[in-house]
């Protein structure tokens, strides 16, 4: 008979929070489009660029200085109002971190990037969550009402995963006239670069941060520069708040390789946003042929479709896998998959009508 060993006492809040669950993996013969990922491999002079000498026995530069001075440059902004760190959600962790603790509180829309929950607990806060609203949308008037003393930090995720609808400029501009200016809002658009709505809001187009300060805008480049697998995001704001970040971060956590590769990526991105646009149409066709099936998906701004399968998340995600299509489901809400190869457009369809 054996005995457990005496273990270190845990928080019970995260003893009882699930970790993070990556989509599944896809064997040789499926299509893996349960990760957002990007369907395509990255650009010929992406590789290139990894491929050139990089010293491992050495540490990187733990300011991400080449890539903070190229993004600075690119979006008209100082070197310090840039912050890079190992993909968008771990300067979300950061920032949360370095603003709420024990008894603030981190608002969010629910359902949501599905790491939300996760990081007001991690701090100690209290996370709320606010019901999306019809269309599966972001309620930004509920979200504004929620807002009490003991708000620290609002997110924003749009296009909203896994939902997909966008929150346009003018409903994010009426937010932001009624939330306190020392309440940090992070404006998530991990999916920005996939948006076609032209009445979205883009925090760094728009240039929000400079008029708003309490704004801090994150991008990745996982999504459309197919760089998930070398963990590389930024955020635009203000360099007081984007010194929050740098404090709580692990130090060193950005590789040179990724560095190198983002750089490459931005070098080649007019050849990067064409790629772009294929996902894009791919996306059209599939949200069509969804709902020609009799699927009420909504508005899909993201990299990815929305199935509300309620109840039936389950039976429709086996269903899938059955067909080689890896899928994410949540189960009692609903199945999200990303718009992957050419060839898996016409088969999700079809396993979506025998659905209904």
């Amino acid at each position: 008979m054996t005995t457990e060993p005496n273990l270190p006492r845990i928080r019970p809040e995260i003893a009882a929070l699930p970790p993070y669950r990556q989509g599944k993996q896809a064997g040789p013969d499926a299509f893996k489009l349960s990760s957002n990922e990007n369907p395509f491999e990255p650009l010929p002079s992406v590789q290139a660029a990894l491929q050139r000498t990089t010293p491992i026995n050495r540490y990187p530069d733990a300011t991400a200085g080449a890539l903070r001075a190229r993004l600075g440059e690119r979006f008209g902004v100082a070197p310090d109002a840039v912050h890079v760190a190992a993909g968008s959600v771990s300067i979300l962790y950061q920032l949360v971190l370095g603003a709420a603790s024990v008894g603030d509180e981190v608002i969010y829309a629910w359902r949501s990037f599905e790491a939300y929950p996760g990081l007001p607990l991690v701090a100690g806060a209290t996370g709320v969550q606010v019901p999306l609203a019809p269309g599966a949308r972001h309620d930004l008037d509920a979200m504004a009402d929620a807002v009490t003393d003991r708000t620290r930090v609002i997110i924003v995720c749009t296009p909203n995963n896994p939902t997909g609808p966008i929150v346009t400029s003018a409903e994010f501009a009426a937010f932001l006239a009624r939330v306190p200016q020392d309440v940090l809002i992070v404006l998530d658009e991990a999916y920005a670069e996939f948006v076609t709505a032209p009445d979205a809001v883009d925090g760094l187009r728009e240039r929000i941060f400079e008029s708003h300060p309490n704004v801090v805008v994150l991008r990745t480049f996982s999504k459309a520069y197919g760089l998930a697998g070398l963990r590389i995001g930024y955020a635009i704001g203000h360099p007081r708040v984007l010194d929050a970040a740098r404090t709580t971060g692990i130090p060193l956590s950005v590789t040179s390789a990724a560095e190198r590769a983002a750089i490459a990526s931005l070098d080649a991105e007019e050849e990067l946003l064409e790629r772009v646009a294929v996902i894009t149409e791919r996306r059209a066709r599939l949200v069509a042929g969804l709902r020609d099936a009799g699927w009420d998906v909504p508005d899909a701004q993201g990299n990815f479709v929305w199935l509300p399968a309620g109840e039936r998340t389950d039976e429709a995600a086996a269903a899938f896998d059955a067909a080689d299509l890896m899928v994410r489901p949540f189960s009692g809400d609903g199945v999200r998959i990303s718009v992957g190869e050419e060839e898996s457009i016409d088969r999700v369809i079809a396993v979506a009508a025998s659905l209904r």
